[in-house]
């Protein structure tokens, strides 16, 4: 059997209390290494932001998988950074990794969807710049990080995807599957977009959360939820 060493990074210390993001990353990193015969010999967890290039925990996992000639492998290429240079002074390292999201990348395409990626950053840091100068320009009093004009624009998006892919859920649970994890793996099979999209696959803290945002937004409405009672 192969040797493999795990890495997981998330964003923020709260995301690494709570396990959501990297419960997600444990479970399709789990799944697979089962399907390709990997053994993992040794898990690597960082919280830091994408934007930074120091890793304390990445270096040591590389330096694990040059000791035992083992693969890296991570959930998606994203959690490795969203920066080019940082991206190729990796692979000239020499130690292979595999991301779960795109297993069979040669180092082109790697090099690619790292820079998507970062286009990606530097997009979202642009919207979040021009939604804060909008809401200057309209008299609102923000604070620091103008976290109350994100948070509420984040808020509305998500409760307009939940009304969505409510009937969807419906639909799922009409045919009997009525576990988060039922639903979770239906919705990939039917590849059902998550809401960041961006070829994202359904995992079960996603899932879950999207559940009680359904729920929450039914009662707002006095909806009927689709949901039968005692979903886990």
């Amino acid at each position: 059997m192969k040797t493999a060493i795990a890495y997981y990074r998330v964003s923020t210390d709260q995301q690494g209390k709570s396990g959501l993001g990297l419960e997600a990353q444990q479970e399709a990193v789990r799944l697979f290494a089962e399907r390709e015969g990997y053994q993992v010999a040794a898990h690597y967890t960082e919280i830091e932001s994408g934007k930074k290039n120091k890793r304390p925990q990445l270096l040591a996992a590389l330096d694990q998988c040059r000791k035992k000639k083992a693969t890296l492998i991570i959930a998606k290429l994203d959690r490795l950074g969203r920066n080019v240079a940082f991206i190729a002074n990796l692979m000239e390292s020499r130690v292979q990794f595999k991301a779960v999201d795109n297993p069979h990348a040669d180092e082109l395409m790697i090099h690619l969807l790292a820079a998507f990626a970062q286009h990606e950053r530097k997009q979202i840091s642009t919207r979040t710049k021009d939604a804060l100068q909008a809401a200057i320009r309209r008299g609102r009093q923000l604070g620091k990080y103008g976290k109350e004009v994100l948070s509420q624009q984040n808020s509305e998006a998500a409760d307009e995807f939940a009304e969505r892919i409510r009937p969807i859920i419906a639909e799922i649970q009409d045919q009997g599957m009525t576990t988060i994890r039922a639903i979770c793996d239906e919705l990939n099979r039917r590849e059902i977009p998550t809401f960041r999209s961006q070829g994202e696959s359904w995992h079960i803290p996603t899932v879950h959360r999207l559940v009680k945002r359904i729920l929450a937004v039914s009662v707002a409405k006095n909806n009927k939820t689709p949901f039968v009672t005692g979903c886990k």
